[in-house]
């Protein structure tokens, strides 16, 4: 006799990227913002203190869209 196991339930984190897709697509309308006022705009010379580490710089700098 040929047992067959029983469906498994499927849960919402299982969702398809296309059923992902239309569920973010009807949610469009719910998400919408007014525009704010754009940010000031500062010269890289002001920007002090900021450390990027080095193994994230080879990162950013491996990937052709930023650095390449």
């Amino acid at each position: 006799m040929t047992t067959y196991p029983a469906p498994r339930e499927r849960h919402e984190s299982e969702l398809s990227l296309a059923e992902l897709r239309g569920a973010s697509a009807r949610m469009v309308p719910h998400w919408v913002t007014p525009a704010g006022p754009a940010p000031a705009l500062v010269s890289p010379s002001s920007i002090l203190g900021v450390v990027v580490p080095d193994a994230s710089a080879r990162l950013i700098a491996a990937t052709a869209e930023y650095g390449g």
